[in-house]
């Protein structure tokens, strides 16, 4: 597998090595070893999510917060999104800043997103599947995010805004101010 850091500290894409033939392909998804002699991070997954979703739905962008935060690895299984990571860490030169890819079947790229950032994607094809693996339980109390169009962050979602479909919780978040405003 190939990992390459993205312009936002401790944030990886992984571009895994795919074996293909006539009766399809294989792929590592995950390997442990690799990943922390490449980026050193040490990790350990706890969790596996997935969802399902339609052309349009935009899922995010969300975090955990204190001892809930969260590392995630996300991929698609099937169909393709774009997929968005904001750094929040106040100490961080790119605090505030964003880094978006687009995860397919097709790469099979993956996007390690570490702790400390908000998390989102918006759907680009009907019947996509997401994926991904948390290094922290999710824990109710501890959830946040950061409604999707706002003006500090500035996410160029590449999609219609009148096509979205979002949950009334994701309509409902906070904006990038209202959350860090030190006065």
């Amino acid at each position: 597998m190939i990992v390459e850091e993205t312009y936002l500290k401790d944030c990886y894409i992984i571009t895994p090595k795919v074996f293909n033939d006539d009766r399809g392909y294989f792929l590592e998804t995950f390997n442990k070893k690799q990943f922390e002699e490449s980026t050193g991070i040490k990790t350990s997954f706890v969790q596996d999510n997935q969802s399902k979703s339609n052309k349009g739905v935009l899922r995010g962008l969300h975090f955990q917060t204190g001892k809930h935060a969260q590392a995630k690895l996300v991929r698609v299984i099937k169909g393709s999104v774009l997929d968005v990571c904001v750094d929040l860490r106040k100490d961080s030169k790119t605090f505030g800043k964003y880094f978006s890819i687009v995860l397919d079947n097709i790469k099979h790229q993956q996007l390690f997103v570490p702790k400390g950032f908000a998390h989102g994607f918006v759907v680009l094809e009907d019947n996509t599947v997401f994926a991904y693996k948390c290094d922290n339980y999710y824990n109710k109390e501890a959830e946040g995010g950061i409604i999707y169009n706002d003006k500090t962050v500035n996410v160029d979602w590449k999609f219609s805004t009148d096509a979205l479909i979002l949950s009334q919780k994701d309509k409902d978040l906070p904006t990038f101010k209202s959350l860090f405003n030190d006065n």
